[in-house]
């Protein structure tokens, strides 16, 4: 049995509404001056308004900063290092999804250690304790807010910098997913196949331990069942808790394990054709699970067995076709692309020009090669084995 050494943390409070508790945790916490980072989508949805609401109700000071974008990279860290030092906060709140939650442990590291984003690319590299933060998930996805870790792209390199610490880890986590019914259908799909994605490769990576299975199995159980309510019936606010705590277990199963090589190969395709990470993970995920089979076909046995009985079709399946057919149903059903060739980020002139097409999937298959969760595979990983996936999700 793997051994492990795993911390509890943070603190979660989960019910619609809870995010009227913000101001009174901060003053549980002690402090008094509130650094809140949230997109400007967020912004505009109300979502962090009613975060400062609660702050200043209790009398908690509140300097805002929206100067961020999907796949935050390190200069909106410096530009929010710089708001940070003008307002000298005590504490650190990230409202919003995966982007702010990182963006905000980003500026944390910069903030309260000093140097550059890029001297903590890696794992333990904080200098001293770093502010206290509360993180409010406004989408169902990255489980950011149970993690140690803020993915950071470099602005020129585009390459996403996981900096990790457990000084980094949020104090708090407050769920209320009501606050994810505002999202736009996209959103929901793209968040909720990342999240489901992360259930599957922590479950079968070769870092899992008896603790992260817990929370990958339960993950995968809440997703499962979520994911299609909240495409169907997006006003459901239980379906939206079931994919709310889907999302936050599954970001606690990354923290006690890692995740494998449909990161690797979604990175890539974000980095160079600009494709949403939820939408690139989710397109190589199936042929994922069909390569790693030859290793973990009984643990695909066991999560196609934990799909509700509406999901399970009377057929002879393997479980990791079950799980590879079924995951390529959510996508459709969510109106995402099931094969590169059907991503508006595809370039149109490679269409019918092999040689060019191959040019670029050995580019991304290099690139693929060199992901950091690409060891974690439960099946060693080549650059051929990369580039045979990208071919087998072309058309």
């Amino acid at each position: 049995m793997q051994e492990f050494d795993y911390q509890l943390r943070p603190r979660i409070i989960f019910g619609s509404g809870a995010v009227a508790k913000l101001g009174m945790l901060a003053q549980e916490l002690g402090c008094s001056k509130a650094f809140v980072v949230s997109d400007p989508g967020v912004v505009r949805a109300g979502l962090f308004g009613a975060g400062e609401k609660s702050l200043t109700d209790a009398g908690i000071q509140v300097r805002g900063f929206h100067d961020l974008s999907e796949n935050p990279t390190n200069r909106h860290v410096e530009r929010g290092v710089l708001a940070a030092k003008s307002f000298e906060p005590d504490l650190l709140v990230g409202i919003g999804g995966g982007s702010s939650m990182d963006c905000a442990k980003g500026i944390n590291f910069v903030y309260s250690c000093g140097g550059k984003i890029h001297d903590y690319w890696g794992v333990g590299k904080a200098t001293r304790a770093m502010l206290p933060m509360i993180a409010v998930p406004t989408t169902s996805g990255t489980g950011s807010e149970t993690q140690s870790f803020a993915l950071i792209s470099d602005a020129e390199s585009h390459v996403k910098m996981a900096c990790g610490d457990s000084r980094a880890a949020c104090r708090i986590a407050l769920l209320d997913p009501a606050l994810t019914t505002t999202q736009p259908a996209s959103v929901t799909a793209l968040t909720g196949i990342d999240a489901i994605t992360h259930a599957l490769e922590t479950f079968v990576c070769n870092k899992r331990t008896p603790m992260s299975e817990c929370y990958s199995r339960e993950a995968w159980q809440l997703l499962s069942l979520g994911f299609p309510q909240v495409i169907e019936s997006p006003g459901d606010v239980d379906a939206r808790g079931r994919m709310q705590l889907g999302a936050c277990f599954a970001g606690m199963a990354i923290e006690a394990s890692m995740l494998g090589a449909a990161h690797s190969l979604a990175n890539p395709l974000t980095a160079t054709l600009g494709v949403a990470h939820g939408q690139a993970v989710g397109l190589m995920m199936p042929h994922v699970v069909r390569f790693n089979a030859q290793i973990v076909e009984d643990r695909y046995r066991e999560l196609a067995k934990l799909l509700p009985d509406s999901q399970i079709a009377s057929d002879n399946l393997t479980g990791s076709e079950r799980i590879a057919s079924i995951f390529t149903k959510w996508l459709q059903k969510a109106g995402l692309a099931t094969n590169l060739e059907g991503l508006k980020q595809w370039p149109a002139d490679l269409r019918g020009d092999a040689k060019r097409t191959n040019e670029l999937l050995q580019a991304l298959s290099m690139s693929a090669s060199k992901q950091w969760t690409a060891s974690f595979n439960p099946r060693t990983v080549t650059e051929s084995d990369f580039l045979a996936m990208y071919q087998a999700a072309l058309a």
